[in-house]
């Protein structure tokens, strides 16, 4: 059985922190990429936000039995076999993941631009994620 207090501990990261990405961001390419305080705040919250979603997609597989995934796409896709979000959704999550995985494992050389211009969708991703995962665990 999931352990529904930690993983709405973990959602309410998620959501904290993919908020803070949206705000961060901005509306202005030009003001994002003149300020590296911005770009490096951002990242961060990129990277705590979707390190929760991977917690949750974790935690919730193997507290339901279905096995400890070998990846994180291997996460997502096992939520999307069992029926808690939809095909759609878990590619989005992967493609999330990587945007993830750039930033933590390229730093120094991430391409700002191109995660400024993929993060709307991300963190689209991610919301529908947590409203997902909310609607997995039920009323308390």
């Amino acid at each position: 059985m999931t352990d529904r207090e930690l993983v709405l501990q973990l959602l309410s990261t998620l959501r904290e922190h993919a908020s803070r990405a949206r705000r961060r961001r901005g509306g202005e390419l030009s003001a994002y990429l003149a300020d590296v305080d911005a770009q490096d705040a951002l990242a961060l919250s990129v990277l705590v936000a979707t390190q929760e979603a991977v917690d949750v997609a974790f935690h919730v597989c193997s507290d339901e039995g279905w096995g400890v995934p070998g990846s994180y796409a291997e996460a997502f896709a096992l939520l999307g076999q069992h029926g808690v979000i939809d095909a759609a959704l878990a590619a989005e999550l992967r493609r999330v993941v990587a945007v993830r995985n750039r930033i933590a494992h390229l730093y120094g050389s991430v391409d700002i631009e191109r995660v400024w211009h993929e993060l709307p969708e991300g963190l689209d991703a991610l919301e529908r994620f947590v409203a997902r995962m909310a609607a997995f665990l039920g009323p308390p």
